[in-house]
């Protein structure tokens, strides 16, 4: 069932456009934001223009449902919402191929970043589903926790500051569905790296690192969780209420993984940011040499040492290159001592531009990964969330290119609004007047011209020769730019105009479309330079440190280079020229964040605040550039829908056009002409007050239809409900009636059945009577004669006995009289040889009961079966050891004697397995009662394989089916191997044409992990004609087998190389030109309990195994 959801025009709480604001004012304007806040409405659009107030607190405006209510709905269907701006944004890319720019800007704390994460995840959420999709999704979302790691950090005024300006470009195919992204950043913070103002943190990663790491890694990191032992930590604003930097730390390795950052990767990074705090306890200490000259020594060399380790550098050269700076000029090379200052400059200098090519480097590294595979045009909505306009107490270099930033994304903004009011209103058939408006393009002026404007003037200032101080280039600004208008010094032209008596010499001041900003030039020239001595670049390349050498390819001495490297402000200009191109030719989306108080508290709204930022975003000229024609457009067919109970003609249903049910509703509700005009699909309206005129005749109409149906509503239940009481009384008779009539019938069909029962009882025991008679007659004639039958018996049994009696008794007579005689003559013969025989006689029987019972307890004809019987006597010990190693002998030789040549091959194959797997791989276990079948396809038999089995010369080992994994997406392909004693050969399983015949020779390894998998890799020669592809990734049921067979054919080679069998759960595979680490981990079961493969990224190829029971 469909949801009703509010409109923009529905019980408004203050104004939803700024647009329809009456009267229009500043104080209005502010007034309606308030009134907004108060009630939870942080949204407020000015037309298209979304103005997002930062409620400091969790608000259930983002769940799924909120996703759906907002899909594929008009921009001013709903009440306002990131969502909506989301949604038509993703919208005109899809269906309309039109390229998208979503512009966040605000200052610290407005919420810019929360606003970006908003609009992905909605994209994320309403685009296409399936694997690949969501892998790149994924990618896109845990790209931002590690961004924020490395260039978030806590200010006064924000507790997750983005310290840099990002711009990601997310590229879409032809569906809608994700491919890819490209970051682009500008302007880190860096000297945040050495120095922090009081109430703030360093970047997030340094206290992730110290708080979430484990024991281990610290010490491999030769670092300590105190924070107060590192320099470069503000220990002030160390821990921060609300914020788990040891959970954060662990979500920024999980995202570095899913991202595709390989471990050494990690590790790497990880070592480069425990340089830069052990690079912050390097202290100094001044010496004075014979010449009378000062020069700088490390104090302490244990934090120099620890950082050399971890950077592989000789500590030597690195100590050398804090003392001396060697300055090249042609072919002349002049090597001068530092000063003590000089020396904590040069280590500030290389923590800082360390860590900002590290930055860099990791946003390059992201950019790989995420990046779109296909090469196809792409479809692209870019995402830009910049610092917005800054105006400190102390505003210095940093604050003046910012702003810089901000002027020029102004000026594109004025445009982009201008030029879309215009193409709507031609598009339209409007009739268009030109709009007053500040035109900033002068201010920019001043600052980017190539010969006079400002940043000009500071890089001539850096490169020309003699002595440059900050004062030199304000004197040079006075003298250049004293008659324009926007520039201000006490030294100027303007400045005697001027009542502010306390602007200082040191300073200037460029009045920016946001206002007055006072800069104080103290730190440009330096700052600008951003100067590294080559000393220290060529230090860090030298390094051992694969990352160090590539952060510093200048430090190479065999590319030394005596140009003097481009300023920073020569960068970020270029850097804001093609950012601008590149949103010239994007369909503009502006998101204007608005920070409600400095407490970072809810429920708080400062005035002066949010006036400040209004001014500074330029928000009142927006909305008087969007009302200097028409102020409200609606299509006619939503206008007709909403309006049309305003009149009889239109109402309940229009039948003929749109547009002509809307001029009809305008003429009979008697709308000045002047007020609206008719485009080819809008209808335009000047002045927000006629707006307001048809909501109230609306609302009133509304009331009148709802009475209406409230009284027909109650007619028809009053109606209903009696209809259905009458109803239930016809229904209740009938049933008692029934009742009642069922009562009676069953009460006289119980009588009658008592009745019947009684009759049938007295019958039943009259014929139980007379039978009971007639048997005991005659039981009594059968035991009367079976009682005379037992007596003659008895009588017949006695006789007999006494007969066989007396025959016995003779016998024994006769016996014990024989025995006498014989005892007479045996007794002289007795005495002489009685012993021995009996002694005899004694071992004989003990020894044949003794082979009696060794016949009935052998043990079974198992060879593996160990047990024996027990012997009886001690003296047999020996006979019967010798006895059991006879058994033995001999049923091993009986066992042996069943064995066939085939069956004695594949014992020797089980034992040559037994070797290489038995615990060493998880799969053997299993395989040891399979017996090993070589031949599972019958190729020589199978008619489908003819051609396949012509085709190989030898015997065919091995016939089997396997999957070869492919090496773009992970996906396994059916192939048959064969398996001769000189090749190996990979054939279509469909076709028989045979893909692969590798010589043997040329198989150097077989690599295989140790968990219950099929997957194992064939590694190839380099340089061979096998290798060409690279080696094979494949996966088969029989892999003990296989191997098995592999390596039996190299031991009995003529050549002798056996074929080297690696067990690892992560190794190299070559294919093609690059090396693909392929990783075996244990997961969830997923598809049943199969093994899954999947290309993470262009180096890392996972396998997923399920966890044995």
């Amino acid at each position: 069932m469909e949801v009703k959801t509010k409109s923009l025009l529905d019980n408004m709480i203050g104004v939803g456009d700024m647009v329809l604001l009456e009267p229009l004012s500043e104080d209005s304007f502010i007034e309606n934001l308030r009134k907004r806040f108060d009630h939870n409405e942080i949204y407020t659009y000015i037309g298209s223009v979304v103005i997002s107030v930062n409620p400091y607190k969790s608000m259930l405006i983002y769940t799924p449902e909120k996703v759906e209510e907002y899909r594929n709905r008009n921009f001013y269907e709903l009440s306002p919402h990131i969502y909506a701006l989301a949604d038509e944004a993703y919208r005109s890319l899809r269906d309309q191929d039109k390229d998208q720019c979503i512009l966040i800007t605000g200052e610290s704390g407005a919420g810019k970043t929360e606003a970006s994460k908003l609009v992905m995840s909605y994209v994320a959420a309403v685009c296409g589903k399936g694997q690949e999709v969501n892998k790149v999704k994924e990618q896109l979302l845990q790209s931002n926790p590690v961004l924020e790691a490395f260039g978030n950090a806590k200010t006064v005024r924000n507790d997750n500051s983005s310290r840099f300006g990002k711009y990601m470009d997310i590229e879409f195919d032809f569906k809608g569905d994700p491919l890819g992204g490209v970051i682009s950043n500008y302007l880190l913070e860096k000297s945040r790296v050495v120095k922090q103002p009081r109430g703030e943190r360093n970047f997030h990663i340094f206290y992730q690192l110290l708080s979430g790491a484990s024991d281990d890694t610290l010490k491999k990191l030769k670092l300590d969780r105190d924070f107060s032992k590192y320099n470069y930590l503000s220990l002030d604003s160390a821990v921060v209420n609300g914020l788990d930097d040891a959970a954060n730390f662990r979500t920024v390795r999980n995202a570095m993984q899913i991202v595709g950052f390989m471990e050494d990767e990690v590790q790497s990074v990880l070592e480069l940011v425990a340089a830069v705090l052990k690079l912050g306890n390097i202290e100094f200490k001044p010496e004075s040499r014979c010449n009378g000259t000062d020069e700088s020594r490390v104090k302490d060399k244990n934090d120099l040492k620890e950082m050399c380790e971890l950077l592989g550098i000789e500590q030597s050269v690195l100590e050398r290159a804090f003392s001396y700076r060697t300055v090249e000029a042609k072919m002349e090379k002049v090597s001068t001592t530092l000063n003590v200052a000089q020396a904590y400059y040069a280590r500030d200098a290389l923590a800082k531009n360390l860590y900002s090519r590290l930055f860099s480097w990791i946003v390059t590294r992201i950019n790989e990964s995420i990046k779109a595979q296909a090469k196809t045009r792409h479809k692209v909505m870019g995402v830009l969330d910049i610092y917005g306009f800054e105006i400190f107490e102390d505003n210095s270099f940093e604050q003046f290119i910012i702003n810089y930033c901000n002027e020029k994304l102004q000026q594109i903004f004025i445009e982009l609004t201008l030029r879309e009011e215009q193409e709507e209103y031609i598009r339209e058939g409007i009739e268009w007047t030109n709009i007053e408006y500040f035109n900033n393009a002068i201010i920019c002026d001043l600052i980017e011209n190539h010969q006079n404007g400002i940043l000009a003037m500071l890089d001539e200032e850096c490169l020309r020769p003699g002595t440059v101080t900050d004062e030199t280039f304000l004197d040079k600004l006075n003298t250049v730019c004293a008659e324009h208008q926007h520039f201000e010094s006490r030294l100027n032209k303007n400045s005697k105009f001027l009542n502010d008596h306390s602007l200082p010499h040191c300073c200037f001041r460029i009045q920016h479309y946001a206002g007055k900003v006072l800069y104080r030039v103290e730190g440009f020239v330096d700052k600008n330079n951003d100067l590294l001595y080559r000393d220290l670049s060529q230090a860090m390349y030298k390094a051992n440190h694969t990352l160090i050498k590539h952060l510093f390819p200048e430090g190479n001495p065999a590319k030394v280079n005596l140009k003097r490297p481009p300023t920073a402000g020569f960068q970020f200009k270029a850097s804001v020229g093609t950012l601008m191109r590149n949103l010239q030719t994007k369909n503009p989306n502006y998101i204007r964040c608005i920070k409600p108080n400095d407490k970072k508290a809810p429920h708080i709204f400062t005035e002066s605040l949010v006036c400040h930022q209004v001014r500074y975003l330029g928000l009142m000229e927006n909305v008087r550039v969007r009302r200097a024609g028409y102020a409200f457009r609606q299509a006619y067919e939503p206008c007709l829908e909403r309006y049309k109970m305003l009149c009889k003609r239109t109402w309940p249903h229009w039948r003929g056009p749109a547009r002509e049910g809307v001029e009809v509703l305008m003429a009979d509700l008697q709308v000045p002409a002047e007020e609206f005009s008719y485009g080819r699909s809008k209808i335009f309206i000047r002045n927000p007050r006629t707006l307001f005129f048809l909501e109230e005749r609306r609302r009133q109409c509304l009331q009148d239809l709802a009475t209406l149906i409230q009284k027909i509503y109650r007619g028809w239940k009053c109606r209903t409900h009696f209809l259905l009481l009458k109803k239930s009384q016809i229904v209740v008779a009938a049933w008692y009636r029934r009742y009642a009539q069922q009562k009676k019938y069953q009460k006289i069909k119980s009588a009658t059945t008592v009745v019947q029962s009684y009759t049938r009882g007295w019958q039943a025991r009259k014929l139980l009577r007379e039978l009971k008679h007639q048997k005991r007659c005659e039981e009594a004639a059968t035991t009367i004669a079976a009682y005379w039958h037992g007596t003659q018996a008895r009588m017949e049994l006695r006789r007999l006995k006494q007969e066989v009696r007396n025959k016995h008794a003779v016998t024994v007579i006769w016996a014990y009289w024989q025995g006498t005689k014989v005892r007479r003559e045996y007794r002289k013969f007795f005495r002489a040889n009685a012993g021995k025989k009996i002694y005899d006689f004694t071992i004989q029987r003990i020894m044949q009961k003794y082979f009696q019972g060794l016949k009935k307890t052998l043990p079974s004809m198992s060879p593996i079966d160990k047990n024996w019987p027990a012997r009886p006597y001690i003296f047999l010990d020996g006979v019967h050891m010798e006895l059991r190693r006879i058994f033995h002998l001999w049923r091993c030789k009986k066992y042996r004697s069943q064995f066939t040549d085939e069956k004695k091959a594949v014992y020797e194959e089980k034992l040559e397995a037994s070797e290489l797997f038995k615990d060493k791989k998880a799969l053997y276990a299993s395989s040891v009662s399979q017996p090993f079948k070589g031949d599972y396809l019958e190729i020589s038999k199978n008619p489908k394989y003819q051609k396949l089995n012509s085709s190989v010369d030898e015997k065919v080992l091995l016939a089997d089916v396997v999957n070869k994994i492919n090496r773009a997406n992970g996906k396994g392909t059916t192939r048959i191997l064969l398996l001769t004693k000189k090749n190996v050969v990979l054939a279509d399983q469909k076709t028989g044409q045979v893909k692969a015949n590798v010589a043997l020779p040329d198989l150097t390894s077989v690599s295989v992990s140790t968990q219950n998998d099929g997957f194992f890799a064939l590694r190839l020669k380099e340089g061979s004609a096998s290798a060409v592809k690279g080696d094979f990734l494949l996966s088969s049921e029989h892999l003990i087998e296989t191997i098995t067979k592999l390596h039996h054919i190299g031991s009995t080679a003529s050549d002798g190389e056996q074929l080297n069998v690696d067990i690892s759960d992560e190794f190299l595979v070559q294919f093609k030109h690059d090396k693909v680490c392929v990783k075996f981990i244990q997961g969830a079961p997923k598809n049943g309990n199969s093994v899954s493969c999947k290309r993470k990224n262009n180096r890392l190829l996972e396998v997923s195994v399920p966890a044995s029971a």
